[in-house]
């Protein structure tokens, strides 16, 4: 999906207005240079004695003055835009890039042409001009780039609001630092923010920095044209349905599928008799677009049927698409939906004391500290802030108490261990990449577990460091085991969790891997 059509409108009304300031300071400071000078006398000067006043904010104020200077902030922001570049997102990269620059370039300029000396009662002897202020260009610009980011690549409002508070507040501080510094006048400072805000809002609205997946030609079909496609979509996870059903449809009609038909999941129907059906009725390919439960769901589901399913991640923990490779954003998940490949991939069947018969997980299923942590997150939290609602309750549970469990393999011996949590995963890696299960591979036949069981607080930094190091060592404090069946047996009830969703306390899971039991869409 591109901006919004309301996005677009803010940016231009914010460019707009940052050209219309730019030109009158501009003019004032040209033609008025006088009355400029005593406003900003009259903002600054009682600033700068009240900094003189202050030795330690003085010394803050230096230290600031010196961690956001434009020579500092522009070569992060090429970093970023190099990131962007190598995640294959060239597009907008390249935006990130130019922009920068030539919010730099303006303000060199501007200072050469306008020739504004420094405040008189600057705490700092520095040699260049004053109008406009790099710093406020350099901050204002590495905040419109953020804020730009996020509305990129981050799904929830919530978060949004987070990252342009952030920002807002990061330019904020570092212009009321030039002020109190007496290094610059209120004008310069407005005039730095102006042009940062030019250039990012209005090059934004020009030319669009949302990512655009490679255009791809559909896979050759057998048998006739069109093509039947079913979407299952929960509406709740996606910001704006009317603006994703057209993304869908749109792309849809070009790669030569049939107009899709829509299901809407709801609290009753979380999406598996709606994919069934869709697979009665003759589907060639389910897309589901959802949270890891919707997306459990489906998959579930279309197991055993040779559906392909496409996933549009749309959740909190996305574990199954970050596992797959497929894009976190909207366009490139859609794109892979339609016109990727087929891959096959292992289901796992699980069971236990109080679960449904037939239910099927994809990614992991736990017992313990990593269920007490799915339990914990508060759903109003995790809808404003995303997967930092998990964070805060990992916290309120890092010493969740340690269990006696018995664990068996392949109808082996039960053996016995105590453990804070135990995983069962169909896949490797959380969230941000971390190698919980560094063995696992989706459709090797197998399912691959952990027991984790620090004995002290401290102890969680040595199961951290262990688990991003990929060590090899197991012992009481972290243990895997590997098999095409896994069985937990817990002393008490024990808080458990399937693909992320809680189901409820516990003694048992059983978990069995059935091989090539689905096929999904991934990059091509």
């Amino acid at each position: 999906m591109t901006l919004a059509d309301r996005t677009r409108r803010r940016l231009l009304l914010l460019a707009l207005l940052a050209a219309v300031w730019t030109v009158l300071a501009s003019a004032a400071v040209a033609l008025s240079p006088a009355a400029v000078d005593d406003l900003d006398t009259s903002v600054g000067q009682p600033l700068a004695a009240f900094t003189d006043r202050h030795a330690p904010l003085e010394r803050a104020a230096v230290l600031v003055a010196e961690a956001t200077r434009p020579l500092v902030l522009i070569p992060l922001l090429a970093l970023v835009a190099l990131l962007l570049a190598v995640r294959g997102f060239r597009r907008t990269a390249l935006w990130l890039a130019v922009v920068p620059s030539c919010c730099q370039l303006t303000t060199v300029a501007m200072k050469a042409g306008f020739a504004r000396p420094r405040p008189s009662y600057a705490h700092m002897e520095l040699t260049d001009l004053s109008f406009p202020s790099g710093h406020a260009t350099g901050s204002a610009c590495a905040a419109g780039v953020v804020m730009v980011l996020a509305t990129v690549f981050v799904r929830r409002g919530g978060q949004r609001r987070l990252v342009a508070a952030t920002a807002v507040l990061f330019a904020l501080v570092v212009g009321t630092d030039r002020l109190l510094l007496g290094v610059h006048g209120l004008v310069d400072v407005l005039t730095g923010y102006a042009v940062a805000t030019l250039w990012v809002a209005g090059s934004a609205w020009l030319v669009d920095p949302t990512p655009r997946p490679p255009a791809l030609d559909p896979l050759p079909v057998a048998g006739p044209r069109p093509r039947d496609v079913a979407v299952v979509l929960n509406p709740v996870k996606v910001e704006d349905p009317v603006a994703f059903r057209a993304l869908v449809d749109s792309r849809a009609r070009e790669l030569g599928w049939d107009v899709p038909r829509w299901y809407e999941t709801t609290v009753e129907s979380t999406g598996a008799v709606m994919a069934q059906d869709a697979a009665r009725s003759g589907a060639e390919l389910v897309v589901v677009c959802g949270g890891d439960g919707t997306v459990r769901a489906v998959c579930g589901a279309m197991a055993g049927t040779g559906v392909p399913v496409g996933v549009v991640p749309a959740g909190t923990g996305n574990l199954l698409a970050r596992n797959l490779d497929v894009p976190l954003w909207l366009n490139g998940a859609v794109e892979v939906a339609l016109n990727g490949r087929d891959r096959t991939i292992d289901l796992v069947r699980v069971s236990g004391d109080g679960l449904a018969a037939g239910e099927h997980y994809l990614v992991m299923a736990g017992m313990g500290f990593d269920a007490a942590i799915m339990e914990g997150a508060n759903e109003r939290i995790k809808a404003r802030v995303g997967w930092l609602a998990y964070v805060v309750s990992g916290a309120r549970n890092l010493m969740f108490p340690a269990v006696r469990v018995e664990v068996r393999v392949d109808d082996g011996a039960w053996t016995q261990a105590r453990a804070r949590t135990v995983v069962i995963g169909n896949v490797g890696f959380l969230q941000a990449g971390l190698p919980l299960l560094p063995d696992a591979v989706i459709d090797d036949g197998r399912l691959d577990a952990v027991l984790v069981n620090p004995r002290r607080f401290h102890h969680w930094l040595l199961v951290v460091v262990r688990v991003v190091g990929r060590a090899r060592k197991l012992d009481e404090t972290v243990n895997r085991v590997t098999g095409r069946v896994i069985e937990v047996r817990a002393a008490a009830d024990t808080p458990r969790q399937v693909d992320g969703d809680p189901v409820g306390a516990g003694r048992e899971l059983r978990c069995e891997c059935l091989p090539g039991g689905l096929v999904v869409r991934v990059p091509r």
